[in-house]
């Protein structure tokens, strides 16, 4: 695989941990916990394997400038913005809401789960979205 092919790859990762969320809450929402237990920890290892394609990417290719132009910019940049921003908050909210579940603390893990996955479904939407925009939607050629 070349270095210029990761974003795509990096997107796909996206739509895939958040496929896996979603299918994990919904599978504790009926009482599933061990698929619940299955999804999020692949959840959790595909949001890595994302994180190191992402970090490999960007040590090599400066970042992306979008091409889009008018009022497209202003949803562009404030997605960006939101998704950058939340992305690193949402690392140590992941620590935060896995450790308490390895020590079976369930009651802790629940509270902390709740702030998590809404804000890790979105940083990996809105990833998608990110990559769709400047990749395809508005890129140049």
């Amino acid at each position: 695989m070349e270095v210029y092919e990761l974003p795509a790859l990096n997107a796909t990762l996206n739509a895939a941990a958040a496929v896996l969320l979603l299918s994990g809450w919904i599978c504790i929402k009926l009482g599933k916990r061990s698929a619940h237990i299955t999804l999020m920890s692949l959840a959790l290892v595909v949001s890595a394997a994302f994180l190191t394609s992402y970090l490999i990417y960007h040590f090599h290719v400066p970042s992306m400038k979008f091409q889009g132009k008018g009022a497209i910019r202003w949803v562009y940049y404030t997605i960006l913005i939101t998704h950058v921003f939340l992305a690193i908050v949402n690392l140590p909210m992941i620590i935060m809401t896995v450790v308490p579940a390895l020590k079976k603390k369930f009651d802790k893990h629940k509270r902390i789960a709740r702030w998590t996955f809404p804000v890790w479904m979105y940083v990996s939407v809105t990833g998608v979205l990110v990559y769709l925009m400047c990749y395809h939607w508005f890129a140049l050629g």
